[in-house]
């Protein structure tokens, strides 16, 4: 698998289990002490930094820091989209698609020269 597909997959993943352990204690464990969703949050985060320093390291042979960190707010925004509406029934909100908007014009400023020498 190229480099590029393979970061992506695994920090979507990372993603995915980032974002559980930052926001699901908010609906699942509201009633319990924060300490409790701090220890429960840790230990799904740990999923989270065993895929994604692995695919920051494999996406660093292929891409600059800066790329690596714009295609991960990408990905954040892809996958928290859809949790904070399907799964924590968050309204659907037009500033979504300004920050998307604002990210796609990151993305255009920092793989720019990438794409111009490709």
């Amino acid at each position: 698998m190229h480099p590029i597909w393979l970061t992506i997959l695994l920090l979507s993943l990372s993603n995915i289990f980032m974002t559980f352990a930052w926001y699901a204690h908010l609906k699942e464990l509201n009633q319990k002490p924060w300490v409790i969703a701090a220890l429960i949050s840790w230990g799904i985060a740990f999923f989270e930094y065993m895929l994604q320093v692995p695919g920051n390291r494999i996406g660093y042979t292929v891409l600059s820091v800066a790329q690596l960190k714009i295609l991960q707010e990408i990905i954040t925004l892809t996958v928290f989209v859809p949790f904070a509406l399907y799964y924590l029934k968050e309204p659907l909100k037009l500033d979504y698609v300004w920050a998307a908007m604002c990210i796609l014009g990151a993305v255009y400023f920092i793989f720019r020269s990438k794409w111009a020498a490709g």
